[in-house]
């Protein structure tokens, strides 16, 4: 880390890591979180979900020439006017190879979208706005302006300009832009690598018998998920038991093959301390309580490895817990560790279908449900239960209300902020 803890507290007004805003927590990871440098070459099907290395400049002009937006007739706009305008049609443009012939005063070519423009043409008019009675055509005044229904080279790229910058995360449509060049291959940074185990000997592993006070972990599952869709490398470590030469092994071999290490459960105030003290041991680490719901403890930092710094974050052990505070924080830190540009998430104004009780000075997460109105809004109610072990909840809900630090009670029709699932979860 370019930075320690220490360093990065110190820049922060207000720092205070037994009541630290959600704001603040956000502000301290982008310090601490670098992007990763090496890069790769991959083929466009490998390229869906990757970071662009660098600017991707345009080896060609996309349209190659200028062409028509439509199936109808080119013209001159030049002689369009107050009265009717009659043409004789002398040929037909196809898409995909330029017309030869050449056109006088009083002449239009018939036209099929995408073909390139003859040469003193640069009007189009829709075949169903005009009249054609053996070969002439009558356009009616006042449908049309010079240029209309004319696509021109390079309005949508141009060869030699920037086509993507760096730093974007390419999704379906980047990867078709990409395509539309003829390039085959991109400079994309590498995958951000990150390891995962759960802790604690409560902590069941799927196919073990049930015991009492026991759970299965759900958590593993989870997180792997969130991971994978945000299209990270998943090294699994699986449940590791609260025993200190054991978690000491895992946090070792998680930092000599990982960019970031993730746990879950351990961090929270009566908790067996072992996790907690063996990332004091190993690392540089600070433990929070966040001044939100759900998710109040958690810990982050770095702890050092062959091939430099892996960023810690240990998460609280509760499932709605964990996957709060990853979408919160977890998730725009790994996207700025992916080198990506855009990292925060984005939050939708919704009108709240409900009453929801809210003490300023902490930020709420509630599950909910956004549903679209007649009137074109957003309406979002909750799913109920907001306690932080219903798992269920996250399945039933699309988005999360977000109920900001500052913010009180809201009252049914106010307006709130959600932040939506699609594409996180």
């Amino acid at each position: 880390m370019s930075r320690s803890i220490a360093e990065i507290a110190a820049r922060l007004q207000g720092y205070d890591p037994q009541a630290l805003s959600a704001e603040s927590v956000g502000a301290f990871l982008a310090q601490l979180v670098q992007p990763v440098t090496e890069t790769e070459s991959v083929g466009i099907f490998d390229a869906l979900g990757r970071v662009l290395a660098r600017d991707l400049v345009s080896p060609i002009s996309v349209p190659a020439h200028d062409n028509s937006a439509m199936d109808g007739f080119a013209l001159d706009g030049a002689q369009l006017g107050a009265a009717p305008l009659q043409l004789r049609v002398v040929g037909t443009a196809l898409a995909g190879k330029a017309w030869q012939g050449t056109v006088a005063a009083g002449e239009c070519v018939k036209i099929m979208t995408g073909a390139i423009m003859p040469a003193g043409l640069d009007t189009v008019v829709p075949q169903e706005f005009v009249r054609v009675e053996d070969s002439l055509v009558t356009v009616p005044p006042g449908i049309l302006q010079p240029g209309d229904n004319r696509r021109h080279k390079g309005e949508d790229l141009m060869e030699g300009r920037p086509a993507l910058g760096a730093g974007e995360r390419l999704g379906p449509a980047a990867c078709g832009l990409i395509a539309s060049l003829g390039i085959a291959q991109v400079q994309v940074l590498r995958k951000v690598r990150v390891a995962y185990f759960s802790t604690g000997d409560e902590i069941l592993s799927l196919g073990e018998t049930p015991r009492e006070g026991a759970v299965y972990d759900s958590n593993r599952y989870t997180v792997h998920g969130l991971l994978a869709r945000l299209g990270c490398e998943v090294i699994d470590f699986g449940v590791i038991r609260d025993e200190p030469a054991q978690l000491e092994q895992a946090f070792r071999d998680a930092a000599a093959h990982a960019d970031a290490i993730i746990t879950s459960g351990g961090v929270s105030v009566g908790e067996a301390d072992f996790t907690k003290a063996m990332m004091r041991k190993l690392g540089d680490v600070a433990f929070w309580k966040i001044a939100m719901r759900p998710g109040r403890p958690m810990a982050v930092g770095s702890i050092p490895g062959p091939r430099g710094d892996a960023v810690l974050f240990g998460l609280p052990g509760n499932p709605v817990a964990v996957m709060v505070t990853f979408l919160s924080f977890v998730r725009p830190a790994l996207l700025r560790m992916m080198g990506a540009r855009a990292t925060d998430p984005v939050l939708l104004k919704a009108r709240s279908a409900e009453a929801m009780r809210k003490k300023p000075g902490r930020t709420e997460y509630q599950r909910g449900i956004v549903t679209r109105l007649a009137d074109g809004g957003l309406q979002v109610r909750t799913t109920g239960n907001q306690g932080s072990g219903v798992l269920s909840s996250m399945v039933q809900a699309n988005g999360l209300v977000v109920l900001h630090h500052a913010q009180g009670n809201v009252a049914v029709g106010d307006e709130v902020d959600v932040m939506m699932f699609e594409g996180a979860i």
